[in-house]
């Protein structure tokens, strides 16, 4: 099988995981630079913010990157759900002095379109990569049309079989451990979610593929561990949140380096998916997996002041601190450090 190195046509066996809303163009381009491949979260990006993003990258790497985007069906509104979403946050409403028919509803997040596979044909970028699986064959024939490879995760061995009937080049093994959204999509069956070092070899096993593991890897040992098990390269995003190219709020980073880092849930309060952060206030009060909060992505809209004005106190209450179960290897060094560093665990 070929190597993720030659695949990918990079130096190291390390993706930089993309970290929407916590980094932009310095820490792809510092990855990619230091022989890694570095990523560019497009999620929550619009058209003219991802045209801008991806000329820096140009500007400041010849080096392949990898672009990343949703794949998800956005859902049809529901009143009454957004009704009990904006109920159960009222009190908080009233507590910073919030105006609740002041918020706009909004998604948030959009999945990937004819006009992001537009504007991307115009940089090629080496690698373009998906969560909650993939866009249909027509975007993928287009992504393809420049010679990009495609990844995209997987959370269980059916959905890793289906990724490589489509014809991926390389798959993620995104154990339970991971910071930040699930990318489940045959199944939310949260019980069908596993640890990476149980995910990582069944994976293996069941496909022909390169196999990435994710999730719970934060240090040389870790990336080690995962090259034992079958891997062929590893993607870690934790790790690099505390570095200088990471845009990182400061609640966040706060939460990061002291006692509360070591707990993290699985919450859908942030967006309506379930994601990985540090556990805080408002997850703590509602459950981190509340039934009153709206479906993906659509619960964003509503809780996004309440973030905005916690923020301003300092505060990350209502602050989306993702995270995976593992933030010991999060270090204040350069992205580029970082990267040599973990990589130094494959060889």
């Amino acid at each position: 099988m070929e190597t993720l190195q030659t695949l990918l046509g990079i130096e190291l066996p390390l993706i930089q995981a993309p970290l929407a809303g916590i980094q932009g163009h310095a820490m792809a381009i510092a990855v990619s630079n230091a022989g890694g491949l570095g990523s560019l979260p497009c999620a929550m990006l619009t058209p003219e913010t991802l045209r801008k993003e991806l000329e820096l990258i140009r500007a400041g790497t010849s080096k392949p990157y990898n672009v990343n985007f949703f794949a998800h069906t956005p859902p049809t509104p529901d009143a009454a759900r957004e009704a009990a979403w904006r109920a159960a946050l009222a009190p908080y409403y009233r507590e910073f002095g919030i105006d609740p028919d002041t918020i706009p509803q909004g998604a948030g997040r959009a999945p990937f379109s004819t006009e992001a596979a537009e504007l991307l044909s115009e940089f090629k970028p080496a690698v373009v990569s998906f969560h909650f699986g993939l866009p249909d064959q027509a975007l993928l024939d287009r992504v393809r049309s420049w010679g990009a490879k495609v990844l995209c995760s997987a959370t269980t061995v059916p959905e890793a079989r289906w990724l490589e009937e489509q014809g991926v080049d390389a798959i993620i093994a995104q154990g339970i451990e991971a910071g930040g959204h699930r990318g489940f999509f045959l199944t939310h069956d949260l019980s069908t979610q596993i640890g990476t070092f149980a995910l990582l070899p069944q994976i293996v096993r069941a496909v022909n593929v390169p196999v990435i593991a994710a999730g719970g890897i934060a240090d040389a040992a870790g990336v080690a561990a995962a090259k034992s098990l079958g891997a062929a390269g590893v993607q870690i995003g934790t790790s690099y949140m505390l570095t200088p190219e990471a845009s990182t709020s400061a609640p966040h980073r706060a939460a990061l380096k002291g006692p509360a880092a070591e707990h993290t849930a699985l919450t859908t309060l942030f967006t309506g998916g379930p994601a990985r952060g540090i556990v805080n206030r408002v997850m703590r009060e509602l459950g981190p997996l509340s039934s009153a909060a709206q479906v993906f992505p659509l619960a964003t809209a509503a809780i996004a002041p309440l973030r905005s004005k916690a923020e301003a106190q300092g505060s990350g209450d209502f602050s989306p601190l993702w995270s995976g179960q593992n933030a010991r290897g999060c270090k204040e060094i350069p992205s580029a450090d970082l990267t040599r560093e973990l990589a130094a665990g494959w060889k």
